[in-house]
């Protein structure tokens, strides 16, 4: 059976398209790969500090995992550890196909305060826990252990966040589908680790003592 003429051209306009998007895509994997960016760009900087961002998330969800038996804290954890780790594993596989060290000589975090006019400086990487609040959530158990540790990751994913905006910025379309997907998924999970921690009587700020 013939089909009407007009359902032709649609047929050859949707092989035409699937074609122009298979050789552009081709095209842009082969820019990647070719011309990688430098060492000091913002792909390159996000690439390294994200994984050592991620790397602590990971540590503490898989601690909180061995400090509570509440399952809505358990999937919470394990869906940060393998969600983080296996997009570290991807900045890690793009740093290594761009023929660059996984370590930078230069400063950290000094592709987030790029600027056409001042340069580039050092900063701390933003919303880390310190080595104390770590060992404390490691010492801590049941709900106690869950406040510390949705308090603690929030501000981690809040730090997340601020990195995941400065990638944006980058000319690399794998880059910014990354960022924007961190952005996506930390955001959805502050909202509701900020409604775990309200059905748990706490805040987000521990309250002052004294």
């Amino acid at each position: 059976m013939r089909l009407p003429p007009v359902l032709r051209r649609r047929g050859v306009l949707v092989v035409v398209t699937a074609v122009l998007v298979v050789a552009l895509s081709t095209l842009a994997f082969r820019l990647w790969y070719l011309w990688p960016p430098a060492d000091t760009s913002v792909e390159a900087g996000f690439a390294r500090d994200m994984q050592t961002h991620h790397a602590q998330a990971v540590r503490m969800a898989l601690i909180v995992r061995d400090r509570t038996t509440d399952r809505e804290v358990r999937t919470l954890a394990y869906d940060i550890a393998t969600t983080q780790q296996q997009q570290a594993g991807q900045m890690y596989a793009w740093l290594d196909m761009w023929g660059l060290s996984q370590a930078s000589l230069g400063p950290r975090m000094a592709w987030m305060r790029q600027d056409h006019h001042t340069g580039a400086g050092a900063a701390a990487m933003p919303g880390m826990a310190t080595p104390a609040q770590l060992k404390q959530l490691e010492q801590a158990g049941g709900k106690d252990a869950e406040i510390l540790f949705l308090r603690l990751m929030i501000t981690h994913h809040q730090g997340g966040v601020q990195m995941a905006q400065a990638a944006q910025r980058s000319s690399q379309p794998q880059v910014r589908r990354m960022a924007g997907a961190i952005l996506a998924a930390q955001n959805a999970e502050i909202g509701l680790m900020r409604r775990m921690l309200t059905a748990r009587g706490a805040t987000e700020t521990p309250p002052a003592s004294g």
